[in-house]
C-alpha cells in the first residue's frame, strides 16, 4: 500500500513534470499547478503514506519552481482540505463509525468556516494560479481548506 501511494501521488507528479516542463519551456513559459492536500502541510493519524507523499509533492514543487524560473515557468501547489468530493466522503466513511452525515458534519466542524469547500472553489484557485493574473506567484503553497490547517 505504501509503495502504491508513493508511486501514484509522488512519482506521478515527478513524471508529469519530467514530460511537461520541456513542452512548456518550448512555448516560452507558463504555469504549472500541482494538486497536493492539507496532508501536505500537516500530519494525519493513520495516513503516513498519504501524508509523506503529499509532503514530498511540496519538495518537488519547490525544486521545480527554482529550476524552472529561468525559463519563465511558475510552479505552485494547491492544498485542499475538506471538499465535497467522493474522495472525502470515502475518507469520512473510513474514519467515522456513525452515520455518514454525522461524520461529515464532524469533519466540517474542524474547519474555521464550519463547512466543506466545493470543487468549484478549488477550480477557481487553480484557474487563478494558471492565469497570467498570478504572474508573480511561484513556489507557493496555496491552502483551500476553510482554515483547517490552523485548527
Amino acid at each position: 500500500m505504501f509503495d502504491r501511494v508513493i508511486a501514484v501521488n509522488l512519482k506521478g507528479v515527478w513524471l508529469s513534470l519530467k514530460y511537461t516542463i520541456p513542452e512548456i519551456q518550448k512555448r516560452g513559459g507558463g504555469s504549472i499547478v500541482i494538486t497536493s492536500s492539507i496532508a501536505g502541510v500537516k500530519g494525519s493519524a493513520g495516513s503516513s503514506a498519504y501524508c509523506a507523499s503529499k509532503h514530498g509533492v511540496v519538495g518537488i514543487m519547490r525544486t521545480a519552481a527554482l529550476e524552472c524560473a529561468p525559463f519563465g515557468i511558475r510552479v505552485n501547489t494547491v492544498h485542499p482540505g475538506p471538499i465535497e468530493t467522493p474522495m472525502v466522503e470515502e475518507h469520512v466513511r473510513g474514519r467515522h463509525h456513525e452515520a455518514l452525515e454525522i461524520g461529515k458534519k464532524a469533519l466540517a466542524e474542524t474547519t474555521l468556516l464550519k463547512r466543506y469547500g466545493t470543487p468549484e472553489e478549488v477550480a477557481a484557485l487553480m484557474l487563478y494560479l494558471a492565469s497570467d493574473e498570478s504572474r508573480y506567484c511561484t513556489g507557493g503553497i496555496y491552502m483551500i481548506d476553510g482554515g483547517k490547517e490552523l485548527v
